[in-house]
């Protein structure tokens, strides 16, 4: 199952400070708009996205249809596929994308521990 490219989406506080921090680390800016209180970064093919006020908990990400430079793949598997197969095998999805769409959608769950999973196609 190819779920494309990961990231983890950090809940921050203050995101100039966490900027700050992970900048400090190697990482920089690949996209997002930090006055819209979001940023996604980058230190070789590790990405986090730093979100203030956005959601309650970190969330792991998984992007179908970009590589780990957020360009587009040539092939890669829909979202509304990975959902129907992820069901298959008695997963409980959070929230489901409309299996007769297409395009960009998302659907999202959680691992046993709770930590949400997002898989969100932008394309």
């Amino acid at each position: 199952m190819n779920l494309g490219a990961f990231s983890v989406s950090l809940n921050v506080k203050d995101i100039n400070k966490s900027k700050e921090f992970y900048e400090k680390l190697g990482f920089k800016a690949l996209g997002g708009d930090i006055s819209q209180n979001w940023l996604i970064l980058k230190n070789g093919d590790h990405i986090i996205g730093l979100f203030q006020g956005m959601f309650e908990k970190n969330i792991l990400t998984f992007n179908p249809g970009w590589d780990q430079d957020a360009k587009n793949l040539d092939s890669f598997t829909d979202v509304r596929d990975l959902q129907k197969e992820l069901k298959s095998k008695g997963l409980t999805l959070l929230t489901e994308a409309d299996e007769s769409g297409e395009g960009p959608a998302h659907i999202t769950l959680q691992d046993p521990d709770g930590n949400p999973i997002l898989i969100d196609q932008h394309r």
